[in-house]
């Protein structure tokens, strides 16, 4: 029985065709031919002599000689385009592994350079060829009793015993040797011609034993621009050797192979410069800010299409705070893309800026009138504060949040709708709605719930039930784990549900009780520092945390002093007892301070070195109104 082994990549065995029969120990050459129904048939009645190179010489039957050349250019329409269906470099070369064993050769080995060049990149040297794929036809164990082992191995390169081919999986091609001046000649060459004699020991290996007669076909792939490697054609001594129009089956093969070799390595670089253009867009990873926890997905809207324009972000604000943002620009093209990288920065500048969600809104719909009249885009950004327990939602035409309640109702909240980005002159509205603790909320693009099967309003719906319905499998005093509830919500597409890109983010609110929080109003005068030590060492003694009442002093004690040098205003100061102490110390001048090496002789300027020291970390951030200086310090747990 024929089959096909493993490549030399290690893949399963190849399913042997339904048309291939069981394969007797000894046939002669119109039986071998007759193997397969695609196959290249040999004479009609009988060996041929001549074609043995014994015996005299026959005249050809000219009917079985125009059958044989129509089944040979039947055979090489079959085969280009079985290997032109082939996208992937892995395809291409099995589907000239599939092509030409049986029907064409016994065996083939595929020899390709390492690295492949791509387009019109020089090729590194050395000139190396790595053995890409090999696929052959074996005998059944119970039909090689009593063969010799030249027989049973029929070609001796190659040994049904083993799962991989024996020749050698790299060979360096050498500057004018034998194999080089073959893969020039672009042209295929039997291999019991002159140079191939050389050539086939220098690329399987010297120990390897070449077949005799024209039973090899050594065949040089060549691109566009180049020779990118190498395809060997063997038969077996129990069928026909090649003829000489086999040599121009195997160009044709080897011409339809390297030309899609070369598409395919184009294509994977265009698409590795599209994933990597989309994972630069989006975050690595989300923070983890104090009192919420978030999950995302991202799903691009085909393999083909891997870019787009939807975007998640979330962003680390002043006390705590953290902004959510949601958005989709039109189209999932390279320019969609580029046009949402300039956006999502804009909105991550506007945030660290702390404006309000309407006003973030608003400059991002100035931003995208400024790079083109026709940039449009929806987005909905939200403002979470776990120690008020509140969020604060603007939206720009984007589908609304779901809220899902810690007793698993779930709602679609009612905020102002909008209009999009880019539309220029319009208001939009914020409101501001309770975030209870142990409640998710959830944003998402219209790829979701839209599509050419449903209506973006029925798509909310389901969406909604959804979200109910794996609410309820944790029970009414447990909320769902995130991840697996973001994995839930996209096993809710179906099959043409896949027309636009899908962004998700969750956000589990946990929030900060408020009982670990502390704050005071100082007011900016000389004795605020002593103030605010003592207030300070009171909040820790209250929290079981003494043993960082020398560290938070000092520190507490230098940015309230640095605060009130330059504050009209009263110094708030407050303390969030989490998994970390956290203090921050607000005033009303904009300057940012920042950290400097003080010299010898300097009364002033360690205050900022002091924090960088001890605290695990630091910063400062800008308000509308001022600014905010922090630190954060490790608790005994930690």
């Amino acid at each position: 029985m024929t089959e096909h082994p493993t490549s030399h990549e290690g893949r399963q065995p190849l399913a042997a065709r339904p048309q291939e029969r069981t394969r007797p120990r000894q046939r002669d050459a119109a039986s071998a031919a007759a193997a397969a129904s695609a196959a290249i048939p040999g004479p009609a009645k009988g060996p041929n002599p001549a074609a043995s190179g014994t015996g005299p010489a026959t005249g050809p039957d000219p009917q079985a000689v125009a059958r044989r050349e129509g089944d040979r250019l039947r055979f090489v329409g079959a085969a280009t385009r079985r290997i032109a269906r082939g996208i992937d470099l892995d395809e291409i070369v099995l589907g000239l592994c599939r092509a030409s064993v049986p029907t064409f050769s016994d065996a083939i080995l595929v020899y390709l350079r390492d690295p492949l060049p791509v387009g019109d990149e020089r090729p590194v040297n050395p000139f190396v060829l790595r053995l890409r794929r090999s696929d052959r036809l074996r005998l059944a164990d119970e039909e090689t009793e009593g063969l010799s082992e030249t027989e049973r191995l029929r070609l001796p390169a190659i040994d049904p015993q083993a799962d991989l081919t024996p020749a050698s999986e790299l060979c360096e091609v050498r500057a004018g040797g034998a194999l080089a001046e073959v893969l020039r000649g672009v042209r295929p060459v039997f291999g019991d011609s002159a140079a191939a004699r050389v050539a086939l020991p220098e690329l399987l290996g010297a120990d390897r034993t070449v077949p005799s007669g024209h039973r090899a076909i050594l065949a040089p792939l060549r691109g566009r621009r180049r020779v990118i490697g190498a395809a060997v054609f063997l038969r077996g001594t129990e069928r026909p050797p090649f003829e000489a129009n086999d040599l121009l089956v195997a160009a044709q093969l080897a011409t339809h192979t390297a030309l899609g070799i070369d598409k395919a390595v184009l294509y994977g670089r265009e698409a590795y410069i599209a994933d990597e253009l989309q994972r630069t867009m989006l975050p690595d990873s989300l923070p983890q800010p104090t009192g919420v926890r978030l999950a995302s997905r991202y799903l691009p809207a085909a393999e083909t299409a891997r870019v787009g324009g939807d975007w998640y972000d979330a962003i680390p604000l002043p006390g705590s705070r953290v902004a959510l943002v949601v958005g989709d620009v039109m189209g999932h093209s390279m320019t969609s893309a580029a046009i949402m990288g300039q956006l999502r920065t804009t909105a991550q500048t506007l945030a660290g800026l702390d404006l309000p969600p309407q006003e973030v809104l608003h400059h991002l719909d100035e931003q995208a009138q400024r790079l083109g009249s026709d940039r449009m885009a929806t987005c909905l950004y939200a403002v979470y504060d776990p120690v008020a327990h509140r969020i604060t939602i603007a939206n720009a035409g984007h589908p609304p949040p779901v809220l899902l309640h810690l007793g698993g109702r779930a709602e679609v909240l009612r905020v102002p709708p909008g209009a999009p980005i880019g539309v220029g002159g319009v208001d939009f509205e914020a409101v501001e709605l309770d975030a209870p603790a142990g409640a998710t909320l959830l944003l998402y693009t219209d790829g979701l719930v839209e599509s050419r099967l449903r209506d973006v309003w029925t798509g909310i719906e389901q969406l909604r039930e959804r979200l109910a319905a794996t609410a309820r499998l944790t029970g009414p005093d447990h909320s769902p784990p995130l991840e697996a509830l973001c994995d839930d919500v996209l096993d809710m597409l179906g099959p043409g549900d896949r027309d636009d890109d899908i962004a998700l983010l969750a956000a589990r609110f946990d929030g900060i009780a408020p009982s670990d929080v502390a704050y005071w109003f100082l007011e900016p005068e000389d004795s605020a520092p002593g103030r605010a030590r003592r207030l300070a060492r009171r909040a820790l003694s209250r929290w079981g945390l003494d043993d960082l009442s020398d560290s938070v002093e000092l520190l507490v004690s230098e940015v309230v002093t640095n605060a009130v040098r330059y504050a009209e205003r009263p110094v708030t100061l407050r303390l969030l007892r989490t998994d970390i102490l956290r203090c921050e110390v607000g005033d009303d001048a904009p300057q940012l301070p920042r950290q400097r090496r003080a010299r010898d002789m300097d009364e002033g300027g360690r205050g900022l070195f002091l924090v960088n020291r001890l605290a695990r970390r630091w910063g400062a951030t800008r308000l509308s109104t001022g600014k905010v200086v922090w630190f954060e310090m490790p608790t005994g747990g930690q």
